[in-house]
């Protein structure tokens, strides 16, 4: 499953600082994002290097972003960092229950009585997701957990 159900794509990305990328995806999306405490995780140290983190570009097809030196973030984790950079952070919540969960646009449209176009809207970020849905989310998890 595609974190946001869509063929979103990082289109350009280029380092904007230590630790900061200007990023802009296919559907003309555009974030700086602060990635500096991914830095301190041992596959991406040596982008600690201002030289080497300067040296990113999108991955094959648009569906990560990579470095010379091997490092490569995928494109749904850059999203998940998009979403909370523009101030999404309720579409972040709701995707992130989804995915945690293995859940489909359809599943999810199900396990909370919504349609999946609304799920849809909801996942990529197209639409806020109300708190009484978040709620819901979290109630959906407890009741599986139980």
């Amino acid at each position: 499953m595609n974190a946001a159900d869509t063929m979103r794509t990082v289109e350009t990305v280029k380092a904007a600082g230590p630790g900061i990328l200007s990023i802009k995806w296919s559907d003309g999306t555009e974030a700086r994002l602060d990635i500096g405490r991914m830095l301190h995780k041992r596959p991406f140290r040596i982008l600690r290097d201002e030289k080497e983190f300067a040296r990113v570009r999108p991955g094959d097809w648009g569906h990560s972003i990579q470095w010379t030196g091997g490092a490569e973030l995928s494109a749904d984790t850059l999203w998940l960092e998009t979403l909370s950079a523009t101030g999404r952070d309720d579409a972040r919540a709701f995707l992130e229950w989804r995915m945690r969960h293995g859940l489909s646009l359809t599943k999810a449209a199900e396990a909370l009585g919504l349609s999946r176009r609304m799920v849809a809207y909801y996942s990529n970020g197209e639409k806020p997701v109300p708190r009484p849905v978040l709620l819901a989310c979290k109630g959906w998890e407890a009741e599986q957990a139980a």
